[in-house]
């Protein structure tokens, strides 16, 4: 009889096939015509943009609950996480280096779909019964296309309860974790295991149960401790790794250009995807990129609608930052190490191991695993601390407010699960659900694209004019 796991693997990637090409189209189609249509406009005031998020027009008299960089790095730290170090490895082990470009493609258009979908955020975001203000795609399907697109709004708030689960970035931190304080845990646990479990599922069990004690100790504390802590780690961690890539692409600087070389000739030809196919090729781009960045995806939408200020506009511009800095930047830098170290080439080994493996051979001795680990860590951290946010939203539009803090406890719960999960598994369940939260977002997005239009002309033509002071 086939085993019930092998039955859930199986479902699973019926799901994540089947949503596949949704995806693409909704991510890539959409996302086209929002480009199109916004006369790349956004694109223009990117300038603009880094001065909102240093603060030069920030108004603590604005309604919301963060101001715009608590905003971005809260966003940004549930985006550059394991996805710009495992998604990528996936990605390339999946699709080969072409599979880079697509991420590339997916992110441009992500950063004008950012844009629409962040502006309408703001725009349409509603203040509850509590007192707080909330934002984010359901908020923007039920206020601005109407009650009866209710069930829509429902439909990504369910789906983001489930493709916000924490288990890709808890069992890819557990991977790396393990093989660390795996060799100490063994002397502990008998050989033969507990319970019928064997002694690496109690190992991974164990770690499962560590990490999620930590991101208690900050997720309890609701969005202000989430931001305040994602706004002083995402600056480190992006810097560390920056640093180190840039080590490893100075000291293997002659393989830098054939590296983007076979990036840009694998992207049309799929030479290097399973089975040949380009079609394929530009999928697991875009599922990748999505992982990555999230860009229609909606969690971004759900953070950004909680910023303090009244030019929903000026949200937009940053949250348009998102994906230049964790696509275009962060996993570039990760792609180029896997293929100059031709580690993508092995098959041994997927998600976090190859990236390890890929560090570990670019830098000398240990130092490569060593960095790789703090950052994982990091990473890791920032985007569970994140995430658990987006969950507490979905679920306090679907059963109220005051219910919303249950999500944490089962969100602590799924870490330890995630812990154990098979990665294939996992992400096709991910995969999945980020297609169904999609389908809202974008539809929304392009339904209510005409009037995030005129507020960003009218936007840019009172800065023309001087009318949007800056407030320090």
């Amino acid at each position: 009889m086939t085993d019930f796991g092998d039955l859930v693997g199986s479902a699973l990637g019926a799901f994540s096939a089947f949503m596949g090409p949704i995806l693409l189209v909704l991510l890539l189609g959409g996302g086209l015509l929002l480009f199109i249509y916004s006369g790349l406009k956004p694109l223009r005031y990117i300038r603009h943009a880094w001065a909102i998020l240093a603060g030069k027009y920030d108004d603590p008299n604005d309604p919301g609950e963060i101001n715009h960089y608590e905003a971005l790095s809260s966003s940004i730290a549930a985006t550059v996480g394991m996805g710009n170090i495992s998604g990528v490895a996936i990605a390339i082990v999946s699709g080969g280096p072409g599979a880079l470009f697509w991420m590339w493609v997916s992110a441009l258009l992500g950063m004008i779909t950012k844009f629409f979908t962040c502006t309408l955020s703001v725009m349409y975001r509603k203040r509850e019964a509590d007192g707080h203000i909330e934002g984010g795609p359901m908020y923007v399907i039920e206020e601005g296309l109407g009650k009866k697109w209710k069930p829509l709004a429902v439909l990504f708030a369910v789906a983001g309860l489930m493709g916000t689960w924490p288990v890709f970035q808890s069992n890819q931190l557990t991977e790396i974790l393990s093989g660390i304080a795996g060799s100490g845990l063994e002397g502990v646990i008998p050989a033969d295991g507990i319970f019928g479990f064997s002694t690496e599922i109690l190992i991974r069990g164990l770690i499962g149960l560590l990490i999620a004690g930590v991101v208690s100790l900050v997720i309890f504390g609701g969005l202000h401790r989430i931001s305040e802590v994602a706004g002083k780690l995402v600056p480190l961690m992006v810097v560390i790794y920056l640093i180190s890539v840039l080590v490893i692409l100075l000291l293997n600087y002659d393989k830098v250009p054939e590296s983007f070389a076979l990036i840009f000739e694998d992207a049309f030809t799929g030479k290097a995807a399973v089975g040949g196919a380009l079609g394929t090729l530009v999928i697991i781009g875009a599922q990748r990129a999505a992982f990555s960045n999230e860009a229609g995806i909606g969690t971004a939408p759900m953070m950004h609608g909680e910023a303090k200020t009244n030019e929903p506009v000026q949200e937009g511009l940053v949250a348009m930052l998102g994906p230049a800095i964790d696509t275009i930047v962060v996993c570039t830098l990760t792609a180029l190490v896997i293929i100059i170290t031709g580690e993508w080439k092995t098959g041994g080994n997927n998600g976090v191991a190859l990236t390890s493996e890929a560090f570990t051979k670019a830098l000398p001795g240990d130092v490569g695993t060593y960095v790789l680990v703090f950052s994982v860590v990091i990473f890791a951290f920032t985007t569970l601390f994140t995430y658990s946010y987006f969950g507490t939203k979905c679920l306090g539009y679907l059963a109220g407010q005051e219910r919303k803090g249950i999500y944490n406890y089962i969100y602590i719960v799924l870490i330890v699960m995630g812990a154990v999960f098979p990665l294939k598994s996992i992400v096709n369940l991910i995969d999945g659900f980020y297609a169904v939260m999609a389908i809202p977002t974008v539809l929304s997005a392009l339904l209510l694209a005409p009037k995030a239009k005129k507020e960003m002309d009218a936007y840019f033509s009172r800065l023309k004019t001087g009318e949007i002071k800056k407030h320090s």
